[in-house]
C-alpha cells in the first residue's frame, strides 16, 4: 500500500513562507503525477498544483506566482514552496498521487493531512 506522509505545516503571519514535504514509500517515477489539494473548513477540497512524471507543473491561478512544485527523486519527496501566504491560504493540505493500473484505470493515493494556518 502507497503511503504519503505530509509534514510542515504550521502556523505563519501573513506575507510569510511555508515549505510542506510528502515523502512517498515508492519510487515517485512510478506515478503518472503528484500533486497538492487543500480544504478549507466548510470548502471543497481543491486543487493547489500539480506535477507530472515529466516534471511538468500547473498550479491553480488563486496561487500561481506564490507557490512552486518541486520534487527530489533520490529521496522520493514532493515539496510545496509557499510565499506570500494569505489568511485565505488557510486549511488542510493533502499530498496526492495517481498511479495508471491498466489501460485508463488509475489508482489515487492521498496523505493524511498537514494543517497551514496564515494569521493576518
Amino acid at each position: 500500500q502507497v503511503q504519503l506522509v505530509e509534514s510542515g505545516g504550521g502556523l505563519v503571519q501573513a506575507g510569510g513562507s511555508l515549505r510542506l514535504s510528502c515523502a512517498a514509500s515508492e519510487n515517485i517515477f512510478s506515478f503518472k503525477n503528484m500533486g497538492w489539494y487543500r480544504q478549507a473548513p466548510g470548502k471543497q477540497r481543491e486543487l493547489v498544483g500539480s506535477i507530472a512524471r515529466d516534471g511538468i507543473t500547473n498550479y491553480a491561478d488563486s496561487v500561481k506566482g506564490r507557490f512552486t512544485i518541486a520534487r527530489d527523486i533520490a529521496k522520493n519527496t514532493v515539496y510545496l514552496q509557499m510565499n506570500s501566504l494569505r489568511p485565505e491560504d488557510t486549511a488542510v493540505y493533502y499530498c496526492n498521487a495517481v498511479r495508471i493500473v491498466i489501460g485508463t484505470a488509475s489508482n489515487t493515493y492521498w496523505g493524511q493531512g498537514t494543517q497551514v494556518t496564515v494569521s493576518s
